[in-house]
């Protein structure tokens, strides 16, 4: 399998989504005091930094 800049980042892509989306949610619903906040920002960085890598794709 060949992993060529553009399925790597892809890859990077679709993992920092998930760890996005799981980092909000454990902010959202495990902790109830002010790290919580801290979770769902760092959940919204790792959505900034997959879209940023989402429009290096084509250019790499």
């Amino acid at each position: 399998m060949g992993m060529n800049k553009n399925t790597v980042l892809g890859w990077a892509t679709m993992l920092m989504l998930l760890m996005g989306v799981v980092l909000m949610l454990m902010g959202g619903f495990k902790y109830d005091e002010v790290a919580g906040w801290g979770f769902g920002t760092v959940g919204a960085g790792f959505f900034a930094i997959a879209w940023v890598f989402n429009a290096l794709k084509g250019r790499v």
